[in-house]
């Protein structure tokens, strides 16, 4: 069985997020990259078949120099190759064009039986990416999924919807996005680190995948602009020990004329 996981290099959750000088993104000054968390469970699933039933995984990312680190970090947890597409990061805000990137890419790796990647990337993706490649690699695809049985040439995945699950039976080759409760992603090891160094990456350019990355970049969707939401106003303290009926009225009068919820 051959596994691809696609996955991203995003900043950490933690992080304090900046308006970028072109005001169109982040300014990435200080900021810490790590792991994509959705993608971590995409990560380990595919460990867990390389464990149980020999599967080869490979790891597939896009963007520029620095995401090659991503893949040294899926190494350390474990995998056997990945696969770098270098490019500017024009194509951030734009997920098709993330989706076309990341497809030709799979074709060029492949063929793969599975394919994994976090329901979403905490990024720019708006949580389409997954779809999209499975789409753009006319293949199956389960979103949101929280627990796979896997047959013979098929897989039987359930997946979280409105109010409950869904559970879907799909033939292989398919696309999982993996959602939160699917697994209980591992820590890499001191071994796992110190062999990661020493994992093969080829490094590929998005003109090697037959495609223009300028011309795909904003074709579909472009960021006019990023703001950070704003400044909370000062909020207001009733004090109704004195007189509670009174603090009642001002507060009914408060939400019905200021704050227009009632």
């Amino acid at each position: 069985m051959r596994v691809a996981v696609l996955v991203s290099y995003v900043p950490d959750t933690a992080s304090t997020i900046k308006v970028g000088p072109s005001g169109k993104g982040i300014d990435e000054t200080g900021i810490k990259w790590i792991i994509s968390p959705y993608d971590e469970f995409a990560v380990e699933e595919a460990i867990k078949l390389k464990e149980s039933k020999g599967a080869e995984v490979t790891y597939i990312t896009y963007g520029p120099e620095r995401d090659q680190q991503v893949l040294r970090e899926c190494f350390a947890r474990g995998g056997d190759r990945g696969v770098h597409v270098r490019g500017t990061g024009a194509a951030f805000g734009d997920a098709f064009a993330i989706a076309q990137i990341l497809a030709a890419a799979v074709k060029r790796a492949g063929p793969f039986d599975l394919l994994f990647a976090g329901v979403k990337g905490v990024g720019s993706d708006q949580g389409l990416v997954g779809a999209m490649v499975a789409e753009l690699l006319d293949i199956p695809h389960v979103a949101s999924v929280t627990k796979i049985q896997y047959g013979d040439g098929s897989l039987t995945a359930w997946r979280e919807i409105e109010g409950g699950q869904e559970v879907v039976e799909v033939p292989m080759p398919c696309l999982i996005t993996t959602q939160k409760g699917l697994n209980e992603p591992r820590y890499p090891t001191l071994k796992g680190i110190m062999a990661a160094k020493k994992m093969p990456v080829e490094t590929v350019a998005v003109a090697d995948l037959g495609l223009d990355e300028a011309a795909l970049a904003g074709a579909t969707c472009r960021w006019l602009a990023l703001s950070l939401p704003p400044a909370k106003a000062a909020g207001k303290i009733l004090n109704g020990e004195q007189d509670p009926q009174g603090a009642a009225a001002e507060l009914a009068r408060l939400l019905r004329e200021e704050a227009k919820v009632i």
